[in-house]
Formats: structure tokens, C-alpha cells, sequence
């Protein structure tokens, strides 16, 4: 709230009257771009980061935007009718309306269709300055459109085509402004106003837009630094500075955040003093528990060894050794048959030299 107080009237309207004697000379030296207009700028510095991202809508007491740019809306595509007839219904809706800014109308259906090479999507983007969504498609364009909408900072602005004041909402969208503050910087910049506007409405704006951003960024304590008014191609010139007072404020939170992280610190050191004594009776107990086990076990043990062990434990390895039969009993067994061989042999023997002695006595017959 304390920049609303400090933001000078006339230190502004100098340095607005300074940027566009600026513009001027840099015009007239370039005869080509006399017709152009450049746009102002508000840049912002923040004391620090914030937290989180935020789109502001900064509404403003004067039109943003020249007469020459371009807007393009896109819509639904109504039922029972086929993309030229909703073309034609919108046209006709907005003209009934009294609005007259924009210059072409895209159902989504054609966007899909006719924009989906990405020749084509980088031509509607270089065709328009702005543009415009029925707030009943807007969650359908990021597929469609691609990243270099974004990139470029042209992502459709939504808007209610259903509303009874669809003049106003749409003339607050196209002659508003946004502040887009990121949480990976301490800058952020938001366009106001342009070069062939007056010096008294440059001034207006950008009294606006500061005490709606003022207002509206989610940070506490001292938050803007810093306050810029630039074009496309001048330096920054600066139009609000902060007091060094807020250094103090900012020293004293930071001072007062180690003492918290300390107090935060000897909290826990006292619950794991808790933690340790509880653990220290845990383990007591257990250690206990453990005697007794122990005791138990060797008296079990004890007892287990006085039990005589009468049948001895046989490995299934050595049971098929032991129903092998042994060479003693085949040794003893195997005197039986050679007697009986040596008798038969002996008989053979006997008969075969009687049937020698028999044959020899026979006279051979001439």
C-alpha cells in the first residue's frame, strides 16, 4: 500500500514526456516507421521471488490498443451447423452487441482443421495482435495452437460470449492489460499504453495498473522495488524507487527466521531426548527378555544332553554300503562249486583215458 502514496504524478509524467520526445526523434530519423506505433511498458522489480505464479488483469481508464491491430476470436462450434453458418451467427451476434474491434472468427472446427500444419499456425500467429477464446473452448486450444503462442505471449484471453454485457467484457479483455509474475524471477513486465497516446493518458495508466498490481500481488510485507517505464527500443527510465527502510523490515524477518529455525532446533533436540530415554527402557526390557531366553535355552540344552544317544544316526549315504554282502561270505561260499567241478573234471578225466586204453586194444580190421 505504500507505493500508491510514494508513486510521484509529475516524476511520472516527465519521464513519460522524456520517452516520447525520444520516440519522436527516433521517428523522424526513420522515415519508414512514422505510421508505427511502439508500445509502453511498466516493468516491475520485486523485492524477492515470489512463492507462486500469478496472472494479474490490470483494467485501464484508457485503450491500450491503436485502431490498426488485429483481434481474432475463436469459438464452438454450434449444433446443426456447419463451420461457415457458425462464422456467420457469431458475426452477426457481435454486431447486434455494437462490437466492432474484431476482425476475424475461427470455429474450432477450422482450427483443427485448417490450422494443423505448422506452416499454418505460425501464420496465424504473425496474422494478429491479439487473441480472443469463448471460455467454453479454452481448455481445448493449447493442443491446437502449440508452444510458440506461448512462447510469444499471444495465448488467447478468455471471454463469456453468453453474457448480457458481451460489449463491455469484451472491450475491458482487448483494452486491459495482464501482469504475468513468475516464480523463477524478480521482474515482470506488463504493456499499458502506446506511443501516439497523450502524456496525461499514459499517466492515468500507469497510475491504474500500479495500484491494481499493488493490490493484488499475493506476497506480504514490502514487495515492489523497483519501477520502470520503457518502449520496444529505449532505455528504462525509472519512475518509482523504494525507500532503504524496507531494508531494515526485510533484515529483521530474515533475522527473525534463524531464531525460529533455533527454537524449532531445541524442540527436537528434546524430543529425541525423549525418544533416546524411551529406547533406553525398550532395550533394558529387551536385554532382559534376552537373559531369561538365554536361560531357558541352556537349560533345555542341559537336559538334551543327559538323554543317551542308543541308536546311531545313519547317513542314507552309508546304508546302501552296508546291504552290500561282504568278501568273506563270497570266499566261503566259493570252495562249494569248484568241489564239485574239480569231481566232474576228475570223472571226465578217467573216462576219456578208458576210452583210450579201449580203442588201443581193438585190432584194426584191413
Amino acid at each position: 500500500m505504500a507505493e500508491k502514496a510514494l508513486l510521484d504524478q509529475s516524476q511520472v509524467k516527465k519521464a513519460v514526456q522524456a520517452l516520447q520526445a525520444f520516440l519522436k526523434n527516433k521517428a523522424s530519423g526513420e522515415a519508414l516507421f512514422l505510421d508505427e506505433t511502439q508500445h509502453i511498458s511498466l516493468l516491475f522489480t520485486l523485492w524477492k521471488i515470489p512463492k507462486e505464479a500469478q496472472t494479474i488483469r490490470i483494467p485501464l481508464p484508457h485503450g491500450q490498443r491503436s485502431d490498426t491491430e488485429e483481434i481474432c476470436l475463436f469459438t464452438r462450434d454450434e449444433p446443426n451447423m456447419t463451420s461457415e453458418q457458425t462464422q456467420r451467427f457469431y458475426k452477426k451476434l457481435l454486431q447486434e452487441r455494437g462490437v466492432k474491434s474484431i476482425s476475424e472468427i475461427i470455429p474450432y472446427k477450422v482450427l483443427k482443421t485448417e490450422y494443423k500444419p505448422y506452416e499454418a499456425k505460425r501464420r496465424l500467429l504473425g496474422n494478429f495482435d491479439l487473441f480472443i477464446s469463448d471460455d467454453r473452448v479454452r481448455r481445448l486450444l493449447p493442443s491446437h495452437l502449440g508452444k510458440h503462442f506461448y512462447k510469444s505471449k499471444k495465448e488467447p484471453l478468455c471471454v463469456n460470449l453468453q453474457s448480457k454485457h458481451l460489449a463491455r467484457d469484451i472491450e475491458r479483455v482487448v483494452q486491459g492489460t495482464s501482469l504475468k509474475v513468475t516464480n523463477k524471477g524478480c521482474c515482470c513486465m506488463a504493456r499499458v499504453a502506446h506511443s501516439a497516446m497523450t502524456a496525461d493518458e499514459v499517466t492515468e495508466n500507469i497510475e491504474a495498473a500500479v495500484q491494481t498490481v499493488v493490490t493484488k500481488l499475493r506476497m506480504k510485507g514490502p514487495v515492489i522495488k523497483l519501477i520502470h517505464i520503457k518502449s520496444q527500443t529505449s532505455v528504462a527510465l525509472p519512475i518509482y524507487t523504494s525507500d532503504l527502510g524496507h531494508l531494515s523490515v526485510l533484515e529483521s524477518k530474515q533475522a527473525q527466521t534463524p531464531k525460529d529455525k533455533e527454537s524449532a532446533s531445541t524442540k527436537q533436540t528434546k524430543k529425541n531426548k525423549t525418544g533416546d530415554k524411551k529406547q533406553a527402557d525398550t532395550t533394558a526390557e529387551g536385554k532382559g527378555k534376552e537373559k531369561m531366553v538365554k536361560k531357558n535355552k541352556a537349560a533345555a540344552e542341559e537336559e538334551e544332553e543327559e538323554i543317551p544317544q542308543l541308536v546311531p544316526i545313519e547317513t542314507p549315504i552309508k546304508k546302501p554300503k552296508l546291504e552290500k554282502p561282504s568278501k568273506k561270505k563270497k570266499l566261503e561260499k566259493a570252495p562249494k562249486p569248484a568241489a564239485v567241478k574239480k569231481g566232474t573234471k576228475a570223472q571226465s578225466k578217467l573216462i576219456k583215458k578208458t576210452d583210450s586204453k579201449v580203442k588201443r586194444k581193438v585190432p584194426k580190421v584191413k
